[in-house]
């Protein structure tokens, strides 16, 4: 039977079916897009225009583009961006390292309480953050570490993200004990287990929290909020506050173009990895 044949087999009230889907899913792409359609569109407008209600229309320009580079609070762009970047790569390196070592310590290792600490760990996600804030901060102020980088990627060395420990946990459960009783009868122990044997098997939960701990570091705004003082430590979340002063006149435009140039390297980053999300989530590890 020809495509032409199905297409007329059809029943019109299946057709009408189909098309009020597909102008269903319109609407909602629409409603989802709008959004980040206007930012890029407001970052090639003025102040004036933004705040002068004049929609998408008004007169299109790059000078925004180019006070977003020349940066805010006596610190250029450039600035931002490397500062945005340390915090982001410093959390992905801290967070594959301690979640995947912490992991097989609990997906592997025999030793007493292994399940009320995991248990607890588990528990952690289930306390408001918000509750931590002061003590936290009150701890590193104490020890004089309030303005640097060490309040924001320190917990991220010590296995403190359980969301991730516990996807990882769950992945090595799966890979077959056979390869590491494998491992031991060739005088492999854990260390070298860990190394050789589970990281090259936890490559797709590895690349699955390197995405999300990057993307969660990158548009973090409360943490730095909270330990950084100095403007040349900023990034970019925070920078884009300088923007508006409620004392004077605020810079929308620039605020609108310095938005647009720190989510390219968040949607870089999943386009390129984007694939790995599904793979690591998705993925149960190998089935003996």
């Amino acid at each position: 039977m020809s495509a032409a044949t199905a297409v007329r087999r059809i029943s019109p009230q299946r057709r009408v079916r189909r098309i009020a889907l597909h102008l269903s899913i319109l609407v909602v792409l629409v409603i989802v897009l709008y959004p980040g359609a206007w930012l890029l569109l407001a970052s090639f407008r003025s102040s004036e225009d933004i705040l002068g209600g004049s929609g998408l229309g008004g007169t299109f320009t790059l000078d925004s583009y180019l006070k977003a580079f020349q940066g805010v609070g006596g610190v250029a762009f450039p600035v931002y961006l490397m500062n945005s970047t340390i915090l982001a790569v410093g959390s992905v390196i801290g967070i594959v390292i301690s979640s995947s070592l912490s992991a097989y310590a609990f997906a592997r290792i025999e030793f007493r309480g292994r399940q009320v600490w995991f248990a607890l760990m588990i528990g952690t996600l289930l306390l408001p953050f918000h509750v931590l804030i002061i003590p936290q901060y009150i701890m590193f102020q104490r020890v004089g570490l309030v303005d640097t980088y060490v309040p924001l990627l320190l917990g991220k060395f010590l296995a403190t993200e359980a969301f991730f420990v516990f996807l990882m946990v769950q992945f090595i459960r799966n890979i077959p004990r056979e390869l590491d009783e494998a491992a031991v009868i060739d005088g492999a122990g854990h260390f070298r287990i860990y190394r050789s044997v589970i990281l090259p098997l936890l490559r797709p939960a590895i690349i699955t929290s390197s995405i999300f701990a990057f993307i969660w570091s990158w548009n973090d705004f409360l943490g730095p909020l909270l330990y950084l003082n100095s403007p040349d430590l900023y990034p970019l979340p925070l920078a884009l506050r300088l923007f508006v002063d409620r004392t004077s006149v605020s810079d929308y435009g620039a605020m609108m173009a310095m938005s647009v140039l720190a989510l390219l390297p968040v949607i870089l980053f999943f386009v390129v990895f984007q694939r790995y999300i599904v793979d690591g989530v998705a993925t149960q590890g190998l089935k003996g």
